[in-house]
């Protein structure tokens, strides 16, 4: 990483995006017009800020950009940084948005006799299986994994396996789709992330970046 080169800060695409939007204004980062347009098909935008550009990709890219260089800074979930656990991935501040929860789900019939101390192998739809077995496995419960990138609601429902685990905000598509909760894993929020190589070689950059969010996120 170059002490010369343009800071890259990664955000997702959907739904933590537009959260985030008003606490990009608040930290100062005003993103050129066509990062606003929907129908724009670029991917990377300059700022005001001419030491600064930021890249669009999908939510579960944002680690991997940041964990390997691509990106010095990104907005993540904190699930998605659970999930990939990179050592290069340090996560200092804690936006107050994007607020839901992974759990485990199963069919409404199940959840009526389910219980989780009697676990001891189960079958689970999931697109964090890393999370899952490492949850299951601290419960004595070993866990196949089936990895699906969505439409995990439909996997119990046509015979894939008996529970899913992903991520709740309201429960609505749970209850449509014949699902109750069954355990909470995890809250999720949205973090700022930070290269730690970028850090070391960027310092005064992106301590000012952090600092700006940090006081972005306590005006919230």
């Amino acid at each position: 990483m170059s002490a010369n080169e343009k800071l890259v800060l990664a955000l997702p695409k959907g739904r933590i995006l537009k959260a985030i939007t008003p606490l990009l204004t608040r930290a100062g980062i005003e993103p050129e017009d066509a990062f606003f347009d929907e129908d724009a098909r670029q991917l990377q935008f300059a700022t005001r800020d001419p030491e600064l550009d930021i890249i669009r990709v999908r939510s579960f890219d944002t680690a991997t950009f940041l964990a390997f260089g691509a990106a010095h800074l990104a907005v993540s979930g904190s699930d998605v940084l659970m999930e990939f656990d990179h050592p290069e991935i340090y996560a200092p501040v804690d936006l107050n948005v994007g607020h839901c929860h992974l759990a485990v789900a199963a069919p409404a019939e199940i959840a009526k006799t389910e219980d989780p101390q009697r676990w001891s192998h189960l079958r689970v739809a999931t697109k964090y299986p890393n999370v899952t077995r490492s949850y299951f496995a601290a419960r004595g419960v070993q866990a196949e994994c089936i990895k699906l990138n969505g439409a995990l609601e439909l996997a119990p429902n046509l015979g894939l396996c008996r529970r899913i685990v992903d991520l709740v905000q309201t429960g609505s598509t749970l209850r449509a789709n014949g699902l109750v909760e069954i355990d909470k894993i995890a809250d999720v929020s949205a973090r700022l992330a930070v290269n730690r190589t970028a850090l070391k070689t960027r310092t005064r950059a992106i301590n000012d970046l952090i600092g700006r969010f940090q006081e972005a996120a306590r005006a919230a």
